[in-house]
């Protein structure tokens, strides 16, 4: 099997976990039974009771400090891995001989591979082998590669040479703090195949981040961005949206809210610093902010609503993955005097909610769209979508396939870039335009699914994940 076809290989679907789930269960099994009564009937026993207060202890730190529900499969494949380590230590002190003792080892390891590949499965983060060894999809290009870039013209003057390349390339860069003094880990951009022609079109930009815990790397492993965007690029003679993975929350579990608080200046960040970057790095970026936008799931879902109610002027379209009603750490009150210091009227008065119901957007446009499993966030998002279309906003509202994972919202990408590349200016292929939308949906319709009635939010939505 060539390199190119093993990085493609599914490692949530197909004989990989198959595999992995026959050797972890028979290496869970050999750790659990024992010639020895006392392991088996003391031992054992002790053990897995041990584990599920850990998991239940594990499992209430994780909602209580996210917000976030913790599905009861994840907890259990996540015991069932903790329960492989921790059987292991009496079978090493009671075995007997090098052999006798290896073979525990690797059963430990099968144990903890079992319980990390249910988990990945369920959230489908890293979708192949290619994402599990952080293979971003696509070539790398250095900074000096794109700020050198010989000419670049505006859209409408563009036409594509005929060896455009297929795929697009990926740079990292830090983009600094310099107006927020907020500290960011580097973030990714996407850069299509039209930035690489001997001439370049000024292209639109799509700031998108990722979740929390999260990175910005995440929409290339589990997102699958470059290859919807090189598809998509592909059908459009190399044009697609440059895409801004920026770091939105500082570090892996970092929750400062996107907001301006005492808890950083992401905000800021998000808009003055990154477009300032932007601007200074990439002039095949456009400058016109009507041909920018703001997108993300769950937390980053969250952060972009945030960002298109107080700053319509710098995103004035915006994609909302599974994003809650308003930025939380668990709690309002929690919430509040963590980032306002108790302050509940200057919370409130940056909350997405308070905005639409107070203010009119006639000139934003943006999609809602949620797992049709995703019980949690569901209503959240019905919710904000009904505020954002009583506002004036030219919305929609849709679900996809899977709940609260990668599996909705790889999907969700896939399915909202066509609107969002012609809301920014990019045409059909071979007619590219300029600016903002140049045909805009009725205000309030809902392309792509149905809204559901309150019973249906009530009820149970089925998992397609």
């Amino acid at each position: 099997m060539a390199m190119g076809d093993a990085v493609g290989l599914s490692i949530i679907g197909g004989w990989i976990p198959l595999t992995v789930t026959v050797l972890g269960v028979v290496a869970v099994l050999w750790l659990i039974l024992s010639p020895r009564k006392r392991h088996l009937f003391v031992v054992v026993p002790v053990t897995i009771a041990v584990t599920v207060v850990l998991a239940l202890l594990v499992r209430r730190f994780i909602e209580h400090s996210w917000g976030e529900s913790v599905p009861v499969a994840v907890c259990a494949w996540g015991a069932a891995g903790v329960l492989g380590l921790l059987l292991s230590v009496p079978r090493l002190v009671a075995g007997r001989g090098v052999v006798q003792r290896s073979v525990t080892v690797l059963a430990a390891v099968l144990a903890v591979v079992l319980g990390l590949s249910h988990v990945n499965t369920f959230y489908a983060w890293y979708p192949t082998v290619g994402a599990l060894i952080h293979d971003e999809g696509a070539p790398t290009v250095s900074v000096a590669q794109v700020a050198h870039h010989q000419r670049v013209v505006d859209l409408p003057e563009w036409r594509p040479s005929r060896d455009i390349g297929r795929h697009g390339r990926i740079l990292t860069a830090g983009i600094p703090g310099s107006v927020s003094g907020f500290r960011a880990r580097p973030a990714k951009v996407y850069l299509p195949p039209a930035v690489f022609d001997p001439v370049s079109p000024r292209l639109p930009v799509l700031v998108l981040l990722a979740g929390q815990p999260g990175s910005p790397e995440d929409w290339l492993f589990g997102g699958r961005l470059a290859a919807t965007m090189d598809s998509y690029a592909s059908a459009h003679d190399g044009l697609a949206p440059i895409v801004i993975l920026a770091d939105g929350t500082g570090s892996i579990f970092g929750n400062p809210l996107c907001l301006d608080s005492r808890l950083g200046r992401v905000a800021t960040y998000l808009t003055d610093d990154v477009a300032s970057w932007a601007r200074r790095t990439l002039p095949v970026a456009e400058t016109d902010r009507r041909a920018w936008a703001i997108g993300g799931l769950s937390y980053g879902g969250t952060c972009a609503l945030q960002l298109a109610t107080t700053r319509p002027g710098m995103y004035p379209t915006f994609l909302d993955l599974s994003g809650e009603a308003e930025p939380s750490l668990g709690s309002t009150k929690t919430t509040v005097d963590a980032a306002f210091g108790g302050d509940a009227a200057a919370f409130r008065a940056v909350t997405p909610l308070h905005l639409l119901a107070s203010r009119r957007y006639p000139d934003s446009a943006g999609a809602f769209v949620v797992g049709r499993g995703d019980r949690s966030t569901r209503p959240a998002v019905v919710t904000s979508y009904r505020a954002a279309r009583a506002a004036g906003m030219d919305v929609h509202y849709s679900e996809v396939p899977g709940g609260h994972t990668f599996t909705a919202w790889a999907v969700a990408l896939r399915q909202q870039t066509p609107w969002l590349a012609q809301r920014l200016g990019l045409g059909p292929p071979g007619q590219p335009t300029h600016g903002p939308l140049v045909r805009r949906n009725r205000p309030g319709r809902i392309e792509y699914g149905t809204l559901p009635n309150k019973e249906a939010l009530r009820g149970s939505a089925p998992s397609y994940g």
